[in-house]
């Protein structure tokens, strides 16, 4: 009897969880669009333009700033991803248990749209770290700083 109260507990509370993980895949994908914006700008005029004067430790934590925002992207996209995943199957699963259908296949729809979501501000956030650990090396090895 107390295991049942805590187990509704922790269903509510896991249920809960769902709309602020959409809202955090949101952030993500709009900082994964925010930052292929940066790197666009920082590879075509950025970079080539980067000032002589400007001292190296400057630009390596500027370029450590940069690299953990792309870091974090693409490693916490997908997790929100597969937690937007798992959370809507629970309440799927039962619906279908009780011939309903339709709760499944809206569980079911969330679920791919937010592994999809998940996965691809990850890729971006992927991509862009390792192109910029090239174009930093790059520089640093160059000594144009």
């Amino acid at each position: 009897m107390f295991s049942g109260h805590i187990i509704t507990l922790m269903h509510e509370f896991v249920s809960v969880l769902l709309y602020p993980i959409i809202v955090g895949l949101g952030c993500m994908m709009v900082l994964a669009v925010w930052e292929i914006g940066i790197a666009i700008g920082e590879r075509f005029w950025g970079l080539t333009a980067f000032p002589d004067d400007m001292d190296r430790p400057a630009f390596e934590q500027s370029a450590r700033r940069r690299l953990e925002r792309t870091d974090i992207l693409t490693r916490v996209s997908p997790m929100l991803g597969l937690m937007g995943t798992l959370i809507p199957l629970g309440p799927g699963l039962a619906g279908l248990g009780q011939g309903d259908l339709s709760i499944l296949t809206n569980a079911v729809t969330v679920a791919f749209d937010t592994t999809v979501m998940g996965l691809l501000a990850g890729i971006i956030g992927f991509v862009l770290g390792r192109l910029r650990r090239r174009w930093y090396d790059e520089i640093l090895s160059e000594g144009k700083s």
